[in-house]
């Protein structure tokens, strides 16, 4: 299963950026265990978007992955999980 991770900022961006780097190790954490495909802000910048791939297809996966990012931890911001099954294209996902 994929996923799609919609992050929200609940502060200001000047209040989100001492979160900045705990939060991106985290992420890099997440690519190199496969799970995160890609990663990056919004535009405008209110929060980020991340492609995920879910190994063991579980709801409580895609909970354990928002609950551990720091930004969540620390209460600065806020995940939009969608469970996503692509189609279209989908073997291109498996390339990355």
């Amino acid at each position: 299963m994929y996923a799609i991770a919609i992050v929200r900022y609940r502060r200001p961006l000047e209040e989100m950026l001492p979160h900045l780097d705990t939060h991106r190790a985290y992420l890099r954490g997440l690519r190199d265990a496969g799970i995160l495909l890609v990663s990056g802000p919004a535009d405008p910048r209110h929060g980020g978007v991340l492609l995920l791939r879910v190994p063991d297809h579980r709801a409580e996966t895609l909970d354990r992955i928002r609950d551990e990012d720091p930004f969540v931890r620390e209460g600065v911001a806020q995940y939009e999980l969608l469970p996503w099954l692509p189609n279209i294209g989908a073997e291109s996902l498996e390339k990355l």
